[in-house]
């Protein structure tokens, strides 16, 4: 083999390194969740509608906006169950892990409350033997079963791993779900409306504008309206694993692995919308999006009617006689 075919080997194991290489770190950047065969992220997006006319005279004009804006406080849910033999000990086992969780959080700005959701009690079945029959199962009570949600407020994202601590410490391990909450929701919507509402009116000077138009004699509709999303609403859930291709017979017996499943945030995408104010997402943020329509009703143009006037002529005979008298003849 000569120098130049052993130099064209090497440059051309080089590229395919390089392409393996770039093909891992575009799976890595792609995240575990492309994995599954197809990704279909639930869509909350809004979408405002504006009566129309049959005719295509009017002109629609439309501007969607978002804004990301983060929560300043929530509230994480632990669900507690706890049984006993009696009622008096099945309540204050649950009473001593719940003080337990409010003596490790007392110092912290947290405040708790609990919500009762069910005590039953438990039941068994014990058997009876008879001689001639067979055996009889009877349902005996066993104890009570206690269940309760915890509900803590705090307004730090970073105090839930304190929170969650403090739980595990009294055998709370269910977190069912945090909540988020805005005090300025109301100031939030203004503003996004206020700049959106000043987008359409450059839309429509712009349009006027182009058509050569003047929209302040025309009729206008509006419709607008707003839609907020919080995060609990947005987790998708997914299993990330590769697994191999196996040819067998069909006789043969494949033993699954048991997949873990996990979820992630997906907020709303924002390649929708006009504008998205505080576009850069790096916690799970509420979501407020706004939508305003508009339609200007165009005057239909006037039919010109041109009226024709046709007139009938009829051309007379007249036939005058030696003694001057005029006789009328009709052809």
């Amino acid at each position: 083999m000569n120098s130049s075919n052993r130099l064209h080997i090497k440059k051309s194991l080089i590229f395919l390194l390089i392409l393996g290489l770039s093909n891992n770190i575009f799976a890595q950047i792609m995240g575990n969740a492309s994995y599954q065969q197809r990704v279909e992220l639930s869509s909350h997006n809004i979408d405002i509608p504006i009566a129309t006319n049959t005719g295509n005279t009017d002109i629609i004009l439309r501007v969607k906006a978002m804004s990301n804006i983060k929560a300043d406080s929530y509230v994480a849910v632990f669900s507690l169950t706890q049984v006993g033999n009696t009622t008096e000990e099945v309540n204050r086992l649950l009473d001593n892990r719940i003080n337990q969780v409010r003596a490790i959080l007392k110092d912290s700005s947290n405040s708790i409350y609990t919500d009762m959701i069910s005590f039953v009690p438990i039941y068994e079945y014990i058997v009876t033997k008879r001689l001639f029959s067979k055996n009889t199962y009877n349902e005996i009570p066993k104890g009570f079963e206690l269940k309760k949600n915890l509900h803590i407020k705090y307004t730090d994202p970073n105090q839930l791993n304190d929170i969650v601590k403090a739980c595990s410490s009294a055998e709370i391990y269910d977190l069912v779900k945090v909540d988020y909450f805005s005090k300025e929701i109301a100031k939030y919507k203004k503003e996004l409306a206020a700049q959106a509402q000043a987008m359409l009116k450059e839309k429509m000077l712009d349009r006027a504008d182009l058509l050569g138009l003047d929209f302040s004699t025309l009729d206008k509709y509006v419709a607008d309206g707003f839609s907020v999303v919080y995060p609990v609403e947005k987790y998708n859930n997914y299993q990330a694993f590769n697994s191999s291709s196996l040819y067998l017979k069909k006789s043969s017996k494949v033993q699954q692995a048991q997949k873990e499943t996990t979820f992630y945030y997906q907020p709303i995408i924002d390649k929708e919308f006009d504008f998205v104010l505080n576009p850069v997402i790096d916690i799970p943020v509420i979501q407020i999006m706004y939508d305003v329509n508009i339609r200007i009703v165009r005057k239909k143009e006037e039919k010109k009617e041109v009226v024709k006037e046709i007139v009938k002529t009829k051309t007379n005979y007249v036939l005058v006689t030696a003694s001057g008298e005029i006789k009328r003849i009709i052809p």
